[in-house]
């Protein structure tokens, strides 16, 4: 049995000849310069960066319920401006984001924020459900530019501070996920729910404008086709069995994230609670002291503890339920499930990309973007089976729903963490590659 890598060369888990076709032909160069590592105020902006551009994929969930009288639609259908976003949003990962090893992404990150400013304009004089939906797909995609910067800052990053770097700009990205949906519920109570959109794409702008400026340059990229770049993506998927593995393990995350998430309004917006908008959207701020413990997650990764972490933020998913059930009728649980469930999925994001990010340096654009397409799949089908499941059971078929989610994530961790038998390798990582699986 293998074990998690933690050196930076490539790990080879599949055929010699899959390993040379991700190597030979798209080595990138290191990005780092001269000085590897990057200052605080460097990791800040990232952090920022991160946070804003993702936060396009949120601002919709507190005002669905919104968004669905304006246009006398059911939930499950106004469910689907969230479904379709994060589908969008796996399409960029798939497609946008392994050009970051052959772009140079000063370039090429305002030029994907400006599109989704366009898209954000688009949505907000949308005359119809459809239409809006629609331009959802185009908003989720844009919306990788977060995914752009993370594997950027890990390159910048030494090898020592990695794990912490990667956590204080995932801690950014998770704010920016958990406030966006604050903010669309404070700008969607005073200006209307389009207000939203519009503040969206201006948001955009300015960021394209800023990262223009100020991103670090990179030297020049490896001339491939860009057919050979995505086949490389799908090889180093095929060959890595720990990507494979993170990869289940943020789907599984991700989904009972969504189930939660995007059915939230609806309950919140009924009795017992008859909240607006501004109200709902606050409950974005309770989930976001959930995002302090990105950095922790990010130092235990360092110090080689992912295998307990896992199965320990893989417990708070599942359990989280619990109070969220009792929740439908009780502010207090209902505030508690939330903490507990973004604590439990962040801490499993952080750690898994943690975990990733050390398989193969020269191609952590693509690591990246195998590893949140299968995120924003679980995600997407998340926000589906929740949407559904809630018009047909509605809250405690909710609830059921993610706690079984998290259970599985559980049993594959507490497997995991069985067949390690605490096995260490030579740098003291007690990580298990799960090549029978």
């Amino acid at each position: 049995m293998a074990i998690e890598p933690s050196s930076t060369p490539p790990v080879t888990t599949g055929s010699t000849a899959a390993y040379r076709t991700i190597q030979q032909p798209t080595s990138a160069p290191d990005v780092r310069g001269p000085h590897a590592g990057m200052s605080r105020r460097m990791v800040l902006l990232f952090a920022v960066a991160c946070g804003l551009s993702v936060a396009n994929l949120y601002y919709a969930q507190p005002i669905l319920d919104t968004i669905a009288r304006s246009f006398g639609a059911s939930p499950s259908t106004a469910g689907l401006v969230v479904t379709l976003s994060q589908v969008g949003y796996a399409l960029g990962l798939a497609l946008l984001v392994p050009l970051g090893d052959l772009l140079n992404r000063r370039r090429l990150i305002p030029v994907v924020l400006l599109v989704t400013a366009v898209g954000g304009g688009a949505a907000a004089i949308a005359p119809s459900i459809g239409l809006l939906v629609a331009v959802a797909v185009v908003i989720g995609a844009g919306s990788t530019v977060a995914q752009m910067l993370v594997p950027m800052a890990a390159s910048l990053a030494d090898e020592e501070h990695r794990g912490q770097v990667v956590g204080m700009v995932m801690s950014g990205l998770l704010l920016g996920i958990l406030l966006a949906r604050t903010v669309s519920g404070v700008v969607a109570g005073v200006a209307g729910w389009r207000a939203v959109y519009v503040l969206a794409a201006g948001i955009a702008v300015a960021l394209a404008v800023v990262l223009s400026r100020v991103l670090p340059r990179e030297s020049e990229r490896p001339r491939i086709g860009y057919a050979t770049l995505l086949r490389t993506t799908v090889a180093l998927f095929a060959s890595q069995p720990v990507l494979r593995r993170r990869a289940l393990f943020g789907a599984l995350g991700f989904a009972a994230f969504s189930v939660f998430w995007t059915t939230m309004a609806f309950v919140l917006s009924r009795a017992p609670y008859h909240y607006g908008d501004v109200t709902i959207g606050l409950f974005g701020l309770v989930g976001a002291a959930g995002a302090l413990c990105a950095t922790f997650a990010g130092r235990w990764a360092d110090r080689g503890l992912t295998t307990r972490t896992t199965a320990i933020f893989a417990l708070l998913v599942a359990t989280s339920f619990v109070a969220l059930w009792f929740g439908g009728r009780d502010l207090i649980m209902m505030i508690i499930g939330i903490l507990v469930l973004d604590v439990g999925v962040q801490g499993l994001q952080v750690t898994n990309q943690s975990v990733i990010y050390r398989l193969a340096p020269e191609a952590r654009s693509r690591i990246n973007s195998a590893y949140m397409v299968c995120y924003f799949i679980g995600g997407a089908l998340g926000s589906a089976l929740g949407s559904a499941t809630y018009g047909r059971w509605h809250w405690a078929g909710v609830c059921v729903l993610g706690a079984g989610i998290g259970g599985f994530a559980l049993l594959l961790a507490g497997l995991d963490a069985v067949r390690g038998g605490g096995r260490r390798s030579g740098a003291g990582r007690s990580d298990v590659d799960p090549t029978s699986w």
